[in-house]
C-alpha cells in the first residue's frame, strides 16, 4: 500500500513567477525549506513542454520521497510516469484515472462548495479546496469561500483537505485551525526571492513553531 500523501505544505509550479530560476530550482529549493508534495501546473503548454518540464523537476525529487502531482493533463501523467493527478470538476472522471494510473497513484480533486462532495468518486484520496482567499493565479476561478466556507468544506468532507487559493504566511495558522490537512501556494513560494526560506517560514507557521 502506498504512504499517505502528506498534504502539509504543497507547491503548485508556474514558471512565470518563478522566472529566471527557473521551476526545476525553484522546486529544490522549496523541498530543502519542507515542501512535502508538488504539482506540475502549467495550462498554457503542450504536452511536449510539460513532459521536459516534469522530467527536470522529477529529477530534483529523486531521492526526496516528495511525490510530483501533474494538474489535469493525464496523458502527460502517464508518460512521466508520475506518482498522481490532480483533476477539476470539468476535467476528465476520477475514476478513469484511476483506471489508467493504477492503485498506487494519488488522484485529487478540486472542490469550491459543498454540494460538490456528493458527487466526489471512490477513485479520488484527497480534495483540494479553494479558493479561499481572493487570487490571481486562476483567473477563471470560483469566488472565495473564506474561511467559514473552507471549515464548512472540510467538516462535511470524508476526505483530506488541502486549501489553495490567495494563502501566504499571515493566512496559513488561520487556515490550518479550520481543519485542512495542509496548504497548497504557487506565489508564497514561486513568486519569493528566496523559495527555501519561504518555504521554512510556511512550515514554521502551520507547526506553530519560533524561528530561532
Amino acid at each position: 500500500m502506498r504512504p499517505p500523501l502528506d498534504l502539509s505544505l504543497y507547491l503548485v509550479t508556474d514558471t512565470r513567477l518563478c522566472g529566471d530560476r527557473g521551476v526545476a530550482a525553484t522546486v529544490a529549493a522549496a523541498v530543502k525549506g519542507g515542501v512535502t508534495a508538488v504539482q506540475l501546473r502549467e495550462p498554457d503548454a503542450d504536452a511536449r513542454t510539460l513532459c521536459a518540464l516534469g522530467q527536470a523537476i522529477q529529477a530534483e525529487l529523486a531521492g526526496t520521497g516528495v511525490p510530483l502531482i501533474v494538474n489535469d493533463r493525464l496523458d502527460v501523467a502517464v508518460r512521466l510516469d508520475a506518482d498522481g493527478v490532480h483533476l477539476g470538476q470539468r476535467d476528465l472522471s476520477p475514476t478513469t484515472a484511476r483506471r489508467r494510473l493504477g492503485p498506487h497513484a494519488y488522484i485529487g480533486l478540486s472542490v469550491s462548495r459543498p454540494g460538490q462532495l456528493a458527487h466526489v468518486p471512490d477513485a479520488v484520496d484527497h480534495l483540494g479546496v479553494g479558493p479561499v482567499f481572493e487570487q490571481s493565479t486562476k483567473p477563471d476561478a470560483d469566488a472565495p469561500l473564506g474561511l467559514g466556507g473552507l471549515a464548512r468544506i472540510v467538516q462535511e468532507s470524508p476526505l483530506p483537505c488541502v486549501a489553495i487559493g490567495g494563502i501566504g504566511v499571515s493566512q496559513a495558522a488561520a487556515v490550518k485551525a479550520s481543519g485542512a490537512a495542509g496548504i497548497a501556494v504557487i506565489s508564497a513560494i514561486c513568486g519569493q526571492p528566496d523559495p527555501e526560506a519561504s518555504a521554512r517560514s510556511l512550515i514554521r507557521t502551520l507547526r506553530q513553531e519560533v524561528p530561532a
